[in-house]
């Protein structure tokens, strides 16, 4: 949406005399013309003469009113301002993440997996952002929930070996999606994503969905999205460079609380 700022400009008016040769003159002001111009003048008392109209000045008490500058608006930021939820969903996905760059870091396969519950609020610009110009994302945020399965061994292979696959087991992400003024719309579906590595970066990926469970309205819609994804790998980049975002610029974050643990 754009905004018109409307300018009234005033219009200045101006009336041009009469040339004092010309010919077409009215009498009357010819006859003025003459009488201006003859050598006996007439006595300031003679019922002829008119007296000039004094000069206007412009008294020094009247203030000219300064011009009012428009309204700018209220004040903006590009920096994001981050909510309380979003805070405390953050710091509960710390020790996930710790773990995660825990085993990135020191490349020991043996020891527990990565069993965590997630929970992440997915901002709808940013969604909007993601998804890019081939799916459009007609809803608000999107509050999405599942638990985390990661075996420890395949991910510290994919951080030694030049060329390995982690295929993780089929889970399931719950999503409410809100709206303006409604309930929001529970979303389920299950995925089994696959992501390639070379030499520990990601450089292809598939979320592989499967089923979805929605309410009717909007089933079909996401169906379908998850439908084309499936056939056409839509978000492969996507996923792709989150990945590799979390194991270089997110775990580089947290690098000074990792507990460098290995098994003897």
């Amino acid at each position: 949406m754009s905004l018109a700022l409307l300018l009234t400009t005033p219009l200045a008016w101006a009336t041009d005399a009469p040339d004092e040769t010309d010919d077409s003159a009215p009498p009357v002001a010819r006859e003025a013309e003459e009488t201006a111009g003859s050598e006996d003048p007439a006595e300031p008392g003679d019922s002829q003469t008119t007296d000039a109209e004094p000069e206007y000045t412009e008294p020094d008490d009247i203030e000219t009113a300064a011009p009012t500058a428009p309204s700018l608006g209220p004040q903006i930021s590009s920096k994001v301002q981050v909510t309380p939820e979003e805070k405390a969903e953050k710091e509960a996905r710390k020790s996930c993440k710790i773990e995660i760059c825990d085993i990135i870091a020191t490349r020991e396969p043996l020891g527990d997996d990565i069993a965590c519950d997630i929970k992440k609020t997915w901002r709808a610009d940013s969604l909007t952002e993601m998804l890019g110009d081939q799916i459009g994302w007609p809803w608000g945020k999107a509050v999405c929930e599942s638990k985390l399965n990661l075996s420890r061994a395949d991910l510290a292979e994919a951080m030694l070996v030049a060329d390995t696959t982690i295929e993780m087991d089929k889970f399931a992400v719950s999503c409410a999606l809100h709206r303006d003024s409604s309930e929001p719309y529970v979303v389920e579906v299950e995925l089994a994503p696959e992501v390639t590595f070379k030499n520990g970066t990601a450089v292809s990926a598939t979320i592989n969905w499967g089923d979805v469970s929605a309410p009717l309205l909007i089933y079909p819609v996401v169906y379908a999205g998850t439908g084309v994804d499936n056939l056409s790998n839509v978000l492969g980049s996507t996923v792709v460079t989150i990945v590799n975002e979390f194991t270089q610029k997110k775990c580089a974050k947290v690098k000074d609380e990792l507990p460098g643990r290995r098994v003897n």
